[in-house]
């Protein structure tokens, strides 16, 4: 039986700007270098018909009417799904560009820069963008393995993972240690790890704890 085709789209370029002959032209220097391109005139207009999970990133205007370009790059921030960005704009300014690398951003340049370095820049953002995304990926899957236990086995691994011994869980629980041992037995065998180093790196990969 043939597997099931992947619904996940190209990794796709957005150019974000409000001036029509600069959208077409990156975007026709992006088509030829073999990028798949969508262009909008808006941060508002980006952001309402971007897909779910969409791989790719996201080269943006700096001065943009509504939405500016930093705003944009919040935006995405906050969102489950962030993409990376590399802002283009009419003028240097060291001030906010240092404020967009701050936050984030793939790179910083002029709309007069050379077009090796835009096609660089693009190139390093949809790479780092697989990157996130694959990490997502991963945490939610590992996240989806901890949903398996219960409410009880949870604590027991919370202590676990914090180096403490079975008589130690179970005093700070009010347990006796043969139910702390068993709780343990069957955190290891749901989650597939039998030491305390491997369930500690699991936690950690799955964003629930520090290192």
């Amino acid at each position: 039986m043939p597997a099931a085709p992947d619904s996940t789209p190209p990794p796709t370029v957005y150019v974000v700007d409000d001036d029509a002959s600069v959208r077409t032209s990156v975007g026709r220097l992006l088509r030829a270098a073999g990028y798949p391109v969508k262009a909008f005139a808006s941060g508002q207009e980006f952001l309402s018909r971007l897909p779910a999970n969409a791989p790719g990133c996201v080269l943006a205007d700096l001065q943009m009417p509504g939405m500016s370009g930093l705003e944009l790059q919040a935006a995405l921030a906050r969102s489950g799904h962030p993409l990376p960005v590399v802002f283009l704009t009419g003028r240097g300014d060291i001030p906010t560009s240092v404020q967009a690398m701050r936050h984030g951003a793939e790179d910083f340049l002029t709309k007069l820069a050379p077009k090796e370095e835009l096609l660089a820049a693009v190139k390093r953002a949809l790479a780092r963008g697989a990157q996130e995304r694959a990490a997502r990926a991963l945490q939610a899957e590992l996240r989806s393995r901890f949903d398996a236990l219960t409410g009880r086995e949870r604590e027991v691994l919370s202590h676990v993972v914090q180096g403490r011994l079975n008589k130690q869980i179970a005093a700070a629980l009010g347990l006796n240690e043969r139910t702390v041992k068993l709780h343990r037995t069957a955190v290891t065998t749901k989650l597939g790890v039998p030491s305390v180093a491997g369930l500690t790196k699991l936690w950690v990969e799955a964003g629930l704890g520090g290192g």
